[in-house]
């Protein structure tokens, strides 16, 4: 069975071709500046890279490009996709689990864009786009926040009046459900425990961060909330504040909502404290001879640490921590300011494995370590092209 797995933004259109009947990953790629000049599209196709300069007017030119390179080199002739699986972002209070594309489904999806403006638009376009390439093939929703659904609702409530809460669906929803899953599987896996008999803290760390307690194969508390604002710091975005910050601001600076929005969505977070980038790597070179760079990266790390803290206590105890995304598995620097200081857990870090870049998951814990921790690639288009057979192999 071939899936398709496409993450549709506003100007970019993210693919990835799967082979289900080994799990492998045939081509993956990118077409990026759509509906803007100097379009191009960059893709990996059986382990060859590629890139075609092209202007494309919208997602469907798009597309139609990506496809017609796939039909030329890893596609055997005549053979199309069995099904398409699209990321979603936000699925609102409705959506517990993916689900086959209706009308009435992707009508939802675009009215939830009251939650994620900036995404859940561009996922709709994308989705009307393949169904307008690939007519008759089975399309399937995958949501970002369905993993998180389980969690109690002492978890998930703000202390906000409970009628407004209701009347505008305001919760914690959290986000990178799909990566989450995927990487406490694959702790669980390291551990040689069933996954419905773990409790792990997966760090999700990235230009957006989350960190979820999956507790006996469910989440039942995460980060991120009614947006992917909640949490740590991350690149551009602020992560938690005082409520009372935001409407001194308003009121100091003279914001409306969306220059509020704007602060604190694409000025804050790693950017906003160093001043030099919303990069973590590029702020860990700069933490040397910069202090505004070392608090940035500390004020992210302290963060991390407190969530562990918390999630251990939620859970009533932990079997693992793991580190996952771009962040997550590229930082040892972050892993270590972590671990250094969850002694009292009794994690002892193994410095050397710690400083080990490998694709595969590994511990960087000692061997005699009470608490294994561990460092896992995360594999979010795996999960939404099982996602995408599972509810179609019988359509």
């Amino acid at each position: 069975m071939l899936i398709l797995v496409l993450n549709a933004g506003s100007s970019s259109l993210k693919f990835n071709l799967v082979d289900m009947s080994e799990e492998k990953t045939l081509a993956d790629g990118i077409a990026e500046r759509i509906g803007l000049s100097e379009g191009f599209i960059r893709w990996t196709i059986q382990g060859e890279k590629g890139r075609l300069e092209l202007d494309m007017a919208n997602h469907k030119v798009a597309l139609s490009a990506i496809m017609d390179q796939l039909r030329d080199t890893v596609l055997p002739p005549g053979a199309e996709v069995d099904a398409v699986g699209h990321r979603v972002a936000h699925g609102g209070p409705n959506f517990g689990d993916s689900e086959v594309i209706t009308p009435a489904v992707l009508k939802e999806i675009e009215d939830l864009a009251f939650y994620a403006p900036l995404h859940n638009p561009p996922a709709a376009s994308g989705i009307r786009t393949a169904q307008e390439i690939f007519p008759g093939v089975p399309q399937v929703a995958v949501f970002d926040t369905a993993f998180h659904h389980s969690m109690p609702d002492y978890a998930y409530t703000y202390g906000l009046p409970y009628e407004l809460c209701q009347k505008l669906g305001l919760r914690r929803y959290g986000f990178h459900g799909t990566s989450h899953k995927y990487v406490a599987e694959k702790t669980a896996e390291l551990l040689g425990r069933p996954f419905d008999a773990c409790k792990i803290i997966v760090c999700h760390l990235g230009n957006g961060s989350s960190i979820t307690a999956v507790h006996n194969g469910r989440s039942v508390d995460t980060s991120m909330g009614l947006t992917p604002l909640e949490g740590v710091v991350m690149g551009t975005r602020s992560g938690n504040l005082d409520p009372g910050v935001l409407t001194t601001v308003m009121e100091q600076e003279q914001l409306d909502a969306a220059g509020l929005s704007a602060l604190l969505n694409k000025k804050s977070g790693l950017l906003g404290i160093s001043g030099v980038s919303s990069d973590c790597r590029e702020v860990e070179e700069a933490m040397g001879k910069n202090r505004r760079a070392r608090l940035a990266h500390e004020v992210l790390c302290y963060g991390v640490l407190k969530y562990v803290g918390a999630y251990a206590a939620a859970m009533n105890g932990v079997d693992a921590i793991v580190f996952t995304a771009g962040i997550g598995e590229n930082s040892a620097d972050l892993r270590a300011w972590v671990c250094d200081r969850l002694t009292y857990l009794g994690v002892k870090l193994d410095a050397e494995a710690n400083k080990v870049r490998s694709k595969s998951g590994r511990f960087i814990s000692t061997p005699d370590s009470r608490l294994p921790v561990a460092v896992i690639p995360t594999n979010e288009e795996l999960m939404i092209a099982r996602e995408a057979q599972r509810l179609t192999a019988n359509a």
